[in-house]
Protein backbone atom coordinates (compact mmCIF):
# COMPACT_ATOMS: atom_id res chain seq x y z
CA UNK A 1 0.00 0.00 0.00
CA UNK A 2 1.36 3.42 -0.93
CA UNK A 3 2.43 5.68 1.92
CA UNK A 4 -0.12 8.48 2.43
CA UNK A 5 1.04 11.99 1.57
CA UNK A 6 0.64 14.39 4.52
CA UNK A 7 -1.19 17.66 3.89
CA UNK A 8 1.08 20.55 2.88
CA UNK A 9 1.25 23.40 5.41
CA UNK A 10 -0.33 26.66 4.28
CA UNK A 11 2.21 29.07 2.82
CA UNK A 12 4.97 26.48 2.46
CA UNK A 13 7.46 27.21 -0.33
CA UNK A 14 8.41 24.84 -3.11
CA UNK A 15 6.47 22.21 -5.01
CA UNK A 16 4.16 19.84 -3.21
CA UNK A 17 5.21 16.22 -2.80
CA UNK A 18 4.42 14.28 -5.94
CA UNK A 19 4.02 17.42 -8.05
CA UNK A 20 5.96 17.79 -11.29
CA UNK A 21 9.26 19.59 -10.86
CA UNK A 22 10.27 22.32 -13.31
CA UNK A 23 13.76 21.74 -14.71
CA UNK A 24 16.59 24.17 -14.09
CA UNK A 25 17.43 26.24 -17.17
CA UNK A 26 20.02 28.58 -15.63
CA UNK A 27 22.72 28.28 -12.99
CA UNK A 28 24.09 31.41 -11.37
CA UNK A 29 27.25 31.62 -9.24
CA UNK A 30 26.89 34.03 -6.34
CA UNK A 31 29.89 35.48 -4.51
CA UNK A 32 28.91 36.85 -1.13
CA UNK A 33 30.56 38.26 1.98
CA UNK A 34 30.08 37.12 5.58
CA UNK A 35 30.88 40.01 7.92
CA UNK A 36 30.37 41.31 11.42
CA UNK A 37 28.29 39.14 13.72
CA UNK A 38 27.41 36.81 10.83
CA UNK A 39 30.94 35.39 10.95
CA UNK A 40 29.79 33.55 14.09
CA UNK A 41 26.89 31.92 12.22
CA UNK A 42 27.24 28.25 11.34
CA UNK A 43 27.08 27.06 7.75
CA UNK A 44 23.56 25.74 8.42
CA UNK A 45 22.45 29.14 9.74
CA UNK A 46 23.86 30.89 6.67
CA UNK A 47 22.15 28.36 4.38
CA UNK A 48 18.81 28.98 6.11
CA UNK A 49 19.24 32.74 5.73
CA UNK A 50 20.01 32.33 2.03
CA UNK A 51 16.99 30.08 1.45
CA UNK A 52 14.73 32.60 3.17
CA UNK A 53 16.30 35.35 1.06
CA UNK A 54 15.71 33.43 -2.16
CA UNK A 55 12.03 32.96 -1.24
CA UNK A 56 11.55 36.58 -0.19
CA UNK A 57 13.26 37.81 -3.37
CA UNK A 58 10.80 35.76 -5.43
CA UNK A 59 13.50 33.99 -7.42
CA UNK A 60 12.35 31.01 -9.54
CA UNK A 61 14.51 28.49 -7.71
CA UNK A 62 14.46 24.90 -8.93
CA UNK A 63 13.60 22.12 -6.48
CA UNK A 64 14.76 18.55 -6.14
CA UNK A 65 12.31 15.73 -6.85
CA UNK A 66 11.07 13.31 -4.22
CA UNK A 67 8.93 13.27 -1.12
CA UNK A 68 10.62 16.30 0.49
CA UNK A 69 11.76 18.69 -2.28
CA UNK A 70 14.65 21.03 -1.44
CA UNK A 71 15.75 24.20 -3.22
CA UNK A 72 18.70 23.57 -5.52
CA UNK A 73 21.32 25.73 -3.85
CA UNK A 74 24.84 24.33 -3.66
CA UNK A 75 27.70 25.77 -1.62
CA UNK A 76 31.45 25.73 -2.15
CA UNK A 77 33.52 25.03 0.98
CA UNK A 78 32.38 27.57 3.52
CA UNK A 79 34.65 29.52 5.85
CA UNK A 80 34.80 28.09 9.41
CA UNK A 81 32.46 29.47 12.06
CA UNK A 82 33.98 32.59 13.62
CA UNK A 83 35.80 33.57 10.43
CA UNK A 84 34.81 36.50 8.22
CA UNK A 85 34.93 36.22 4.46
CA UNK A 86 34.80 38.39 1.37
CA UNK A 87 34.71 35.37 -0.95
CA UNK A 88 32.04 32.79 -0.19
CA UNK A 89 30.37 31.07 -3.15
CA UNK A 90 27.05 29.37 -3.83
CA UNK A 91 25.22 28.29 -6.98
CA UNK A 92 21.52 28.85 -7.66
CA UNK A 93 19.61 26.63 -10.10
CA UNK A 94 16.72 28.62 -11.59
CA UNK A 95 13.73 27.50 -13.65
CA UNK A 96 13.69 30.63 -15.83
CA UNK A 97 16.38 32.96 -17.17
CA UNK A 98 17.21 35.91 -14.93
CA UNK A 99 19.54 38.88 -15.23
CA UNK A 100 22.50 38.17 -12.89
CA UNK A 101 22.80 41.78 -11.76
CA UNK A 102 19.10 41.97 -10.93
CA UNK A 103 19.33 38.73 -8.94
CA UNK A 104 22.11 40.25 -6.83
CA UNK A 105 20.09 43.40 -6.16
CA UNK A 106 16.98 41.42 -5.18
CA UNK A 107 18.95 39.23 -2.80
CA UNK A 108 20.74 42.14 -1.14
CA UNK A 109 17.38 43.80 -0.50
CA UNK A 110 16.23 40.88 1.68
CA UNK A 111 19.34 39.19 3.12
CA UNK A 112 20.20 39.90 6.78
CA UNK A 113 22.87 42.38 7.82
CA UNK A 114 26.28 40.74 7.60
CA UNK A 115 25.57 38.79 4.40
CA UNK A 116 26.11 40.80 1.23
CA UNK A 117 26.09 39.64 -2.38
CA UNK A 118 29.21 40.97 -4.10
CA UNK A 119 28.81 39.51 -7.57
CA UNK A 120 26.51 37.21 -9.55
CA UNK A 121 27.69 35.53 -12.76
CA UNK A 122 26.47 32.91 -15.17
CA UNK A 123 28.00 29.50 -14.45
CA UNK A 124 30.47 28.49 -17.14
CA UNK A 125 30.24 24.86 -18.21
CA UNK A 126 33.42 22.89 -17.55
CA UNK A 127 34.85 25.52 -15.20
CA UNK A 128 34.62 23.34 -12.09
CA UNK A 129 37.55 22.89 -9.75
CA UNK A 130 38.88 26.44 -10.06
CA UNK A 131 38.62 27.12 -6.32
CA UNK A 132 41.76 25.22 -5.36
CA UNK A 133 43.08 27.60 -2.69
CA UNK A 134 42.11 30.54 -0.50
CA UNK A 135 43.89 33.76 0.36
CA UNK A 136 43.45 34.64 4.03
CA UNK A 137 44.24 37.80 5.96
CA UNK A 138 44.98 37.51 9.68
CA UNK A 139 45.19 40.47 12.06
CA UNK A 140 47.32 39.69 15.14
CA UNK A 141 46.65 42.29 17.89
CA UNK A 142 49.64 43.10 20.09
CA UNK A 143 52.16 41.32 17.82
CA UNK A 144 55.01 43.41 16.41
CA UNK A 145 55.72 43.16 12.69
CA UNK A 146 59.32 42.11 13.35
CA UNK A 147 58.20 39.27 15.60
CA UNK A 148 55.75 38.10 12.95
CA UNK A 149 58.39 38.25 10.21
CA UNK A 150 60.77 36.07 12.21
CA UNK A 151 58.01 33.59 12.98
CA UNK A 152 56.95 33.39 9.33
CA UNK A 153 60.54 32.86 8.19
CA UNK A 154 60.96 30.03 10.68
CA UNK A 155 57.67 28.46 9.66
CA UNK A 156 58.50 28.53 5.94
CA UNK A 157 61.92 26.98 6.62
CA UNK A 158 60.28 23.88 8.13
CA UNK A 159 59.70 20.73 6.11
CA UNK A 160 56.53 20.14 8.10
CA UNK A 161 54.58 21.74 10.94
CA UNK A 162 52.47 19.14 12.74
CA UNK A 163 49.51 20.47 14.73
CA UNK A 164 46.54 18.88 16.44
CA UNK A 165 42.91 19.93 16.18
CA UNK A 166 40.05 18.65 18.31
CA UNK A 167 37.14 17.52 16.09
CA UNK A 168 33.83 15.72 16.65
CA UNK A 169 35.67 12.48 15.88
CA UNK A 170 38.52 13.15 18.29
CA UNK A 171 41.96 14.70 17.94
CA UNK A 172 43.16 15.03 14.36
CA UNK A 173 46.83 15.50 13.49
CA UNK A 174 47.60 17.80 10.53
CA UNK A 175 50.65 19.15 8.73
CA UNK A 176 50.01 22.89 8.53
CA UNK A 177 53.14 23.56 6.46
CA UNK A 178 52.17 21.34 3.52
CA UNK A 179 49.07 23.41 2.75
CA UNK A 180 50.71 26.85 2.79
CA UNK A 181 51.76 28.11 -0.63
CA UNK A 182 52.76 31.60 0.50
CA UNK A 183 52.68 33.65 3.68
CA UNK A 184 53.99 37.14 4.33
CA UNK A 185 53.68 40.04 6.73
CA UNK A 186 52.09 43.10 5.17
CA UNK A 187 54.36 46.16 5.24
CA UNK A 188 53.49 48.80 7.80
CA UNK A 189 51.23 46.53 9.84
CA UNK A 190 49.22 48.70 12.21
CA UNK A 191 45.70 49.37 13.39
CA UNK A 192 45.13 51.33 10.19
CA UNK A 193 45.73 48.46 7.79
CA UNK A 194 43.60 45.53 6.72
CA UNK A 195 40.33 44.60 5.09
CA UNK A 196 38.01 47.53 4.48
CA UNK A 197 34.84 45.64 5.40
CA UNK A 198 32.79 47.80 7.80
CA UNK A 199 33.77 47.29 11.42
CA UNK A 200 36.16 44.41 10.80
CA UNK A 201 39.33 46.22 11.85
CA UNK A 202 37.73 47.76 14.92
CA UNK A 203 36.71 44.30 16.07
CA UNK A 204 40.31 43.10 16.15
CA UNK A 205 42.36 46.08 17.27
CA UNK A 206 41.64 48.13 20.36
CA UNK A 207 43.27 51.23 21.82
CA UNK A 208 45.38 51.72 18.68
CA UNK A 209 47.82 48.97 19.70
CA UNK A 210 50.37 47.68 17.25
CA UNK A 211 49.38 44.63 15.25
CA UNK A 212 50.92 42.37 12.65
CA UNK A 213 48.89 41.54 9.57
CA UNK A 214 49.54 38.31 7.70
CA UNK A 215 48.46 37.30 4.23
CA UNK A 216 48.60 33.60 3.38
CA UNK A 217 47.59 31.38 0.48
CA UNK A 218 46.40 27.98 1.72
CA UNK A 219 45.54 25.01 -0.48
CA UNK A 220 42.16 23.31 -0.20
CA UNK A 221 43.19 19.89 1.04
CA UNK A 222 41.62 16.85 2.66
CA UNK A 223 41.72 16.99 5.59
CA UNK A 224 41.38 20.76 5.43
CA UNK A 225 44.12 22.94 6.90
CA UNK A 226 42.65 26.15 8.30
CA UNK A 227 44.34 29.48 9.01
CA UNK A 228 43.97 28.82 12.73
CA UNK A 229 46.01 25.63 12.24
CA UNK A 230 48.79 27.76 10.76
CA UNK A 231 48.47 30.17 13.70
CA UNK A 232 48.75 27.21 16.09
CA UNK A 233 52.05 26.26 14.42
CA UNK A 234 53.28 29.87 14.58
CA UNK A 235 52.34 30.15 18.25
CA UNK A 236 53.76 26.80 19.35
CA UNK A 237 57.04 26.91 17.51
CA UNK A 238 57.76 30.57 16.89
CA UNK A 239 56.46 32.61 19.82
CA UNK A 240 53.45 34.36 18.27
CA UNK A 241 51.18 35.42 21.16
CA UNK A 242 48.36 37.83 20.20
CA UNK A 243 46.89 39.98 22.97
CA UNK A 244 43.35 39.28 21.72
CA UNK A 245 41.75 36.70 19.44
CA UNK A 246 43.05 37.13 15.87
CA UNK A 247 40.65 38.37 13.23
CA UNK A 248 40.69 36.02 10.24
CA UNK A 249 39.15 36.98 6.91
CA UNK A 250 39.03 35.05 3.65
CA UNK A 251 39.98 37.59 0.99
CA UNK A 252 39.55 35.51 -2.17
CA UNK A 253 39.48 32.02 -3.65
CA UNK A 254 40.91 30.68 -6.88
CA UNK A 255 43.96 28.99 -8.36
CA UNK A 256 47.13 28.98 -6.21
CA UNK A 257 49.29 30.70 -8.84
CA UNK A 258 46.81 33.52 -9.34
CA UNK A 259 46.38 34.07 -5.61
CA UNK A 260 50.12 34.03 -4.93
CA UNK A 261 50.60 36.73 -7.58
CA UNK A 262 48.19 39.03 -5.70
CA UNK A 263 49.03 38.13 -2.09
CA UNK A 264 50.92 41.42 -1.62
CA UNK A 265 48.49 44.39 -1.78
Amino acid sequence: MAKPVPPRPAGAAGPASGASVSPAVQRLVVRYAKRGKMRFASHRDVARAVERGVRRAGLPIAYSAGFTPHPKISYAGGAPTGVASEAEYLTLALTSEQNPGTVGERLNAVLPDGIEVIDVTQEVAGAGGVLEASMWQVVLPGVAAGTAERAVAGFLAQAEAPVERLTDKGVRRLDARSAVVEILVLPGGSAGAGIDAPGERRAAVTSGEECAILRMVVLHMAPAVRPDDVLTALSAGHGIAPSAPPLITRVSQGQPRELTATVAP
